[in-house]
């Protein structure tokens, strides 16, 4: 939760009072749409989407033109074409928090309104280390954190994406080999907005000069008590033994042996030396950093909406 520190710098809602912000905002999505963007065990409902997504992507559109109208008056000001630059999210939270979904629902979400239907989703993920980098520096077992990205590259991505260049090439990772794949780029092609979901994407460094949410219009923390995204990591692990862990190609074929108090505990110690361990050091702290602060419970509802006072 947002603590004493933050709240003077932020305005609570309830979910009732977000909710109400909506005004006519259509919802564009139906049942079948939302069962494409939804995570293994994410329990999202079109409810919820009404109430809590589509008065933030009413929010975001009305950042986005206020920005588009900026830039056309700067342009104005120095007599020159104002240029075509992307709006970029970034979405920051622990890992089992629901951060992808709620990445690929406001894709889905802002692309259909029709002042920015380019809107391009990436995942820091692609911007990791090679596990033979990983191995070679000796923190394999620190996948996730802060010094197993690549940085300078995902800066440089950054910097070409915001300095409006037609294409940029971001690597690719595999979730069932675990690795960055050789030789395999997507491409962002000049979008009107640019998701950027990942763990870290609101840290700092104070060795740095230049920061990845220093690129940031606009950025989302997704937060919950670290006790319930124990519980949703230790759900989704039994989820992935009983699929993605399957495939023979899987990195972590072998758990899919584990019988289920045998995968119940190794989940807890997985989450206990590595995962919480990250949430706890590095990016919940961050968490006073975000534009806005979305607040779930148990139940994977959110209940309640924090955004930055101007």
């Amino acid at each position: 939760m947002i603590d004493g520190g933050d709240v003077p710098r932020f305005e609570r809602f309830d979910r009732e009072e977000w909710a109400a912000l909506r005004a006519q905002t259509p919802l564009t999505i139906r049942e079948k749409d939302l069962e494409a963007l939804r995570g293994i065990n994410d329990q999202i409902d079109l409810e919820e989407v009404t109430a809590i997504y589509l008065p933030l992507t009413r929010l975001l559109n009305l950042y986005v033109s206020a920005t588009q109208n900026l830039h056309r008056v700067s342009a104005t000001f120095l007599g020159t074409i104002a240029p075509k630059l992307p709006y970029i999210i970034g979405i920051a939270g622990s890992v089992a928090v629901g951060k992808s979904t709620l990445a690929r629902l406001l894709q889905a979400l802002l692309s259909r309104w029709p002042e920015h239907p380019r809107v391009e989703l990436v995942t820091t993920d692609g911007f990791l280390f090679p596990n033979s980098e990983l191995k070679a520096r000796g923190i394999m077992d620190r996948k996730g954190f802060p010094e197993s990205y690549d940085t300078r590259q995902l800066l440089d991505f950054l910097r070409a994406v915001k300095s409006g260049e037609p294409e940029v090439a971001v690597p690719v990772y595999s979730h069932v080999i675990y690795d960055i794949l050789p030789d395999r780029h997507e491409i962002v092609h000049q979008p009107d907005i640019l998701i950027l979901e990942g763990l870290n994407v609101l840290q700092v460094d104070s060795r740095a000069n230049e920061f990845v949410s220093d690129y940031f219009d606009f950025s989302i923390y997704l937060d919950a008590e670290e006790t319930l995204v124990e519980s949703w990591f230790v759900e989704r692990f039994h989820a992935l033994r009983r699929t993605v862990f399957q495939d023979p190609q899987s990195f972590f074929r072998h758990f899919a042996e584990l019988d289920d108090q045998e995968a119940n505990v190794l989940a807890h110690q997985i989450w206990e030396s590595i995962n919480g361990r990250n949430l706890r050091e590095n990016i919940a702290p961050t968490k006073g950093r975000a534009s806005l602060v979305i607040e779930k419970g148990a139940d994977h509802r959110v209940t309640d909406v924090f955004l930055r006072k101007l």
